[in-house]
């Protein structure tokens, strides 16, 4: 297969990353729209958030129903519950499990780890590992999103996390921190990669302008081979694309198949 040609899911049963989608990079569409855009964009699969689309059973059944039908993966309900709140976590996993999501993200809280004090470690811990097994007793995993204002806002705090939360399915995404140049963005996946299940893929530069994601292509073609060298499942689901439009959508879904498929 070359640059231009539409995959099928042949293409992806030979490879160990899987390219999908955040639901949130289309936001302003319906369940249905969102999973025609894409199947024509030839992804494998779609991360489907709380934020708009999975808000009940009935829109998560609509989801599974929609997602299957085209031949698509649910890859994870992306949440935004954030651990260290101790809110009701059994009917968000109890929705995953409807969707037909073998993972749930959620957030580190809700301060950065510069300034958070070991109370704030604590709570996130504890209520990390209390989900955790919530999780595991229905068979889903837990990945913290990586972000900024929260105990994952750097390779080392997440690496400490992960590490004192200890429990086997509980993960972490990662996403390159606004700003960094490649190769710093790059040494923060190698110090986490032991721990990552999934990528949010965007360009971003130098801060907030939007790119396509071939405009940073010589980070994004890195790092699907290291995840590739990984030799495991990994997830690359692209989250924002330039004006949120379903058109650019199938313009960086192109690059990031030719990349998650390691084509020259």
């Amino acid at each position: 297969m070359t640059l231009g040609q539409h995959t099928d899911l042949a293409d992806w049963n030979r490879s160990a990353l899987t390219p999908g989608i955040c639901s949130v990079t289309l936001r302003q569409c319906g369940i249905d729209e969102v999973v025609d855009a894409v199947a024509e964009a030839g992804l494998a699969g779609i991360e489907w958030g709380t934020d708009v689309h999975i808000r009940d059973e009935s829109s998560a059944d609509e989801a599974r129903e929609a997602t299957a039908a085209s031949g698509l993966e649910v890859l994870s309900l992306g949440s935004y519950y954030r651990a260290g709140s101790f809110a009701d976590f059994s009917a968000l996993a109890d929705l995953a499990v409807r969707l037909g999501a073998p993972r749930i993200r959620v957030w580190a809280g809700e301060q950065g780890s510069a300034g958070a004090g070991t109370d704030v470690w604590d709570a996130v811990v504890q209520d990390a590992r209390r989900i955790a097994g919530l999780a595991a007793d229905r068979a889903l995993e837990v990945a913290f999103e990586y972000h900024g204002g929260t105990l994952t806002d750097t390779p080392d705090s997440t690496l400490q996390l992960v590490k004192q939360v200890d429990r086997g399915n509980v993960s972490t995404y990662w996403q390159p921190a606004l700003g960094l140049s490649d190769q710093a963005a790059l040494a923060s996946l190698h110090a986490v990669l032991p721990y990552v299940s999934g990528v949010h893929c965007f360009s971003w530069w130098p801060e907030q302008e939007r790119l396509p994601l071939s405009g940073r292509k010589q980070l994004w073609q890195s790092v699907a081979d290291i995840l590739r060298e990984e030799g495991r499942p990994l997830d690359m689901m692209l989250e924002f694309v330039s004006g949120d439009l379903p058109a650019n959508v199938s313009r960086d879904a192109e690059f990031l198949n030719h990349i998650a498929l390691g084509e020259d």
